[in-house]
């Protein structure tokens, strides 16, 4: 019987996350054609790709820059909207933009002497601006989760992590479950 049981359990551990993967890009296909009207599964999916793709070469073509510049600076204007605005576009930017913020992996010990320490990214060198020399700002992302939040330590209590930043991103990610390869 507990043999029984150890297969259940490890055909839930296989399919589960399958059947949660599907599902999301099921109701993401089926929302995405329901909005654009096509009668086609998957089709408004493909069709959202092409267009977010034909934006990013207007967005990167130097004619079309102007005018996606005023279109920013309109939404950097509005006091609501340029929060929600510019929280995600630098959000967006950290992960995916040239200016990538999480790309230092850190080891921070949270009190001088303690054993306790969390796994972060650096994301700011230094705070000068605000009067803080010899400060960092680094990111802690929460497992299973995409909220997080930020500290700012001393440099001393900061040790760089010699992993790739995706693998330490799924590490910390997965509640510390996932491997990091050496």
């Amino acid at each position: 019987m507990k043999r029984l049981a150890g297969y259940f359990f490890q055909g839930l551990i296989f399919l589960v996350p399958i059947a949660i993967t599907v599902y999301v890009f099921y109701i993401i296909f089926t929302k995405i054609d329901s909005l654009l009207g096509i009668p086609i599964p998957g089709a408004g999916f493909f069709v959202t790709i092409i267009l977010v793709t034909f934006i990013g070469f207007l967005a990167s073509n130097i004619f079309t820059k102007k005018v996606l510049k005023l279109v920013d600076r309109a939404f950097n204007k509005v006091p609501l909207i340029r929060l929600l605005y510019t929280a995600t576009k630098d959000l967006l930017s950290a992960f995916l933009g040239d200016k990538r913020s999480f790309e230092k992996p850190v080891l921070v010990t949270l009190l001088p002497g303690a054993n306790v320490k969390v796994i972060g990214f650096i994301t700011k060198e230094s705070l000068a601006s605000w009067g803080m020399v010899n400060e960092v700002v680094v990111y802690l992302p929460q497992s299973y989760n995409f909220a997080g939040q930020i500290i700012v330590v001393t440099k001393e209590q900061v040790t760089i992590i010699n992993a790739s930043s995706s693998e330490v991103m799924a590490f910390i990610v997965s509640g510390g479950v996932s491997e990091i390869k050496r």
